[in-house]
């Protein structure tokens, strides 16, 4: 792409968001042609759960949303597809009945055991491709760091003359 007129490029830094989607499109683009070429249908947005509940055992929705610092709306949206599919199902917590944890069913199990091999791979093209744009996970490391510090809403406020909006 970069041999082509490039508006995004060309704006530096004010289409730092759109560059931000930009990449993680063609990441999940690419992500979703590895599985479909080995005809397995998976959705990006599953494998943080499936991970969480890999690693953690049973797990309800807002603890996941809280490990992956993604909204809960999304957590909730992509269990129910993983739910639908029939990888997952949601137990009731006998503690506290409004709870539901998330927990791999059967066939989830069979998923994660074919995937494994396959997600060590797209963890070795991931820190390849890190490796090889200068360490780029630091420098989100970074970015997400400024945005604790300063909202990306505090910091147009001030640019936008609102002081305390």
């Amino acid at each position: 792409m970069a041999g082509k007129s490039d508006y995004s490029r060309a704006m530096g830094g004010q289409a730092l968001a759109a560059r931000l989607r930009r990449v993680s499109e063609r990441i999940d683009r690419d992500g979703t042609r590895t599985y479909a070429t080995r005809g397995i249908v998976f959705e990006q947005s599953w494998y943080g759960i499936l991970r969480q509940i890999v690693e953690g055992g049973p797990r309800s929705i807002g603890e996941i949303a809280a490990a992956l610092q993604v909204s809960h709306v999304s957590v909730s949206k992509a269990s129910r597809s993983l739910e639908k599919s029939g990888y997952v199902r949601s137990l009731i917590d006998d503690a506290d009945r409004r709870r539901r944890h998330i927990v791999l069913t059967a066939e989830g199990e069979r998923l994660v055991e074919r995937l494994t091999p396959l997600w060590q791979a797209f963890n070795a093209a991931a820190g390849e491709l890190n490796t090889e744009a200068g360490d780029v996970v630091r420098l989100l490391d970074l970015l997400d760091d400024a945005l604790d510090a300063r909202s990306m809403f505090d910091r147009i406020a001030d640019h936008a003359g609102d002081g305390d909006a």
